[in-house]
This record gives C-alpha cells, structure tokens and sequence, in this order.
C-alpha cells in the first residue's frame, strides 16, 4: 500500500468561510486520506460549531474526518474518529462512545511498547513521532526512521508517520513504510498557498519506492 497524506488542521480557523474555499482548492488537485481537527486554546463549542461545517465537505469528497483528543466531540461532529494522545482516555472509552465502525487512532511517540498495546486494545492505527523538528510540538520526543521499518515487518494495522514532515523530507519516511504521513504547518504556512503544498507532497508519495 502507498502512503496517504494525513491532513492535520491549523491550530485556529478564524474564518470558517475562507477555510472552507481554502478546503475546496485542497480537494480539487489533491489526494487525501484524512483530515484530523485539532484546535487549540478554544472553547469545546466552537469546535463542534467549526466540525459540523468543513467535515461534510471533506467527507463527501471521501475524505475521513478525525476529530483530536475528544471522543464526544467526534461523536457530536459525526466524525469518522478520533484521535487520543496518551492522556486522552482509553480506546475502550472511546469505542464505548463513538461505536464499533469508528475509527480510533494512538499517539505512541517514539515507543513500539505504546504501539503494541494501542494494538491490543484495538486502535485502528497508531502515530509515531516526531521524526523531525517541528512547530506543532516543540517538546515532542524524536523517533527514528527504524520504529516504522519494524512496524511493518511485524504488524498489520496502519501506522501514521508525524512531525516536521515536508515534501523535501518526507521521501525515506515513506520508503520506511509510513502508510500515511501527518502534515500540518508545511501546509498552511506554504508561501504559494495549502494546495500547492498538497500538489508537492503528492508527487513525493508517487516517487517513493514502497
């Protein structure tokens, strides 16, 4: 399986509207997975409010939508998922609330320990990183290139590839067998605009060996 591209938003939509055509520029000339909602410092309201414009627009393009860190946000959203960091909850938690067909997804950092018991516990895919310096999150731990070879060669659930990833980076994560790869600044702070950045990612994953 090729990797797919893991859209994560920026940290603050300002202008619902202007995202939302910002969105449909990204949908026409690009190939994308997933989109993950993560917002920060605002109300749970607000992201609701945020969640229930864009997320039709992506999921009637086939686009997955996973909401961040809260299961009864992604449930009230009619998200696709969710995506718990270590301190979110449990999978059980969120299965409870979001149903069987949800899909959940793990941050495991740089710790195939994590990983492996996200599995166990039935996580649908789980994100390793960050592999790379990144604006997102400062103080995230480094993970190396080897934890996805390894995950590969031994489980079978998707593992998503995170931090710092950019079209000039992102070609031996892919060949290490990220099935996707999470992008986040590299595509909204692109100087010829988040469609373009797409467009680049994209022509990276068809080079790619894997």
């Amino acid at each position: 399986m090729k990797s797919q591209l893991y859209l994560i938003s920026p940290p603050k939509i300002d202008d619902v509207l202007k995202f939302q055509k910002t969105l449909d520029e990204i949908i026409a000339v690009g190939e994308i997975a997933c989109f993950q909602l993560r917002l920060k410092e605002i109300e749970n309201r607000d992201i609701a409010k945020i969640g229930k414009e864009i997320f039709p627009i992506l999921q009637d393009a086939g686009i997955a939508c996973i909401m961040n860190d809260n299961a009864r946000l992604a449930r009230d959203t009619h998200a696709d998922g969710v995506h718990l960091g270590q301190s979110d909850g449990t999978i059980k938690e969120a299965r409870e609330i979001l149903g069987k067909d949800a899909t959940i997804g793990v941050t495991c950092h740089n710790s195939t320990h994590l990983g492996l018991v996200a599995a166990e516990q039935g996580a649908d895919y789980v994100a390793f990183g960050a592999f790379y310096e990144t604006q997102t999150k400062i103080s995230a731990p480094r993970a190396e290139l080897e934890i996805l070879k390894w995950w590969q060669d031994v489980m079978e659930i998707p593992c998503v590839a995170i931090g710092g990833i950019t079209p000039e980076n992102a070609l031996p994560i892919i060949n290490a067998g990220a099935d996707f790869i999470a992008v986040s600044s590299a595509i909204w702070n692109n100087p010829q605009g988040p469609a373009q950045a797409v467009i680049k990612y994209n022509e990276v994953v068809k080079k790619a060996s894997f």
